[in-house]
């Protein structure tokens, strides 16, 4: 039996956006998360952090929907961070050399920090 990908947007602020997934993130929920993160950056939020605390099986697609995003995201002069990835998804990151251009953060909060820090003062 498969988990049931679930996508929430717990935080939206400004430009940014928080998604967060729980389930499998493989060829048949890929394609909704990536939906799903297009719009928020058609509605304004460019920059995306996608928590991936309770992602319980990431495949290739899943990466690919996060290379996906990325592009976008940097398109619209945003930006991608991931927070709380499984070490499965680490591993995968770093043997395709996407942890050069994926930002990782322990957690959600520290991303929004991290996040914070790189916004322009006026």
């Amino acid at each position: 039996m498969t988990d049931a990908l679930h996508i929430d947007t717990p935080q939206v602020d400004g430009t940014t956006a928080v998604i967060a997934l729980s389930g499998e993130f493989d060829i048949a929920t890929a394609p909704a998360v990536r939906s799903h993160a297009l719009a928020l950056i058609a509605q304004g939020h460019p920059d995306l952090i996608a928590d991936l605390n309770d992602v319980t099986f990431c495949d290739s697609s899943g990466l690919g929907a996060l290379v996906g995003i990325w592009r976008c995201a940097k398109e619209a002069n945003g930006s991608l961070a991931l927070a709380a990835i499984p070490d499965r998804l680490s591993r995968l990151l770093a043997l395709t050399g996407m942890d050069a251009f994926l930002p990782v953060h322990p957690n959600t909060d520290a991303a929004l920090a991290a996040r914070s820090g790189n916004r322009p003062t006026a």
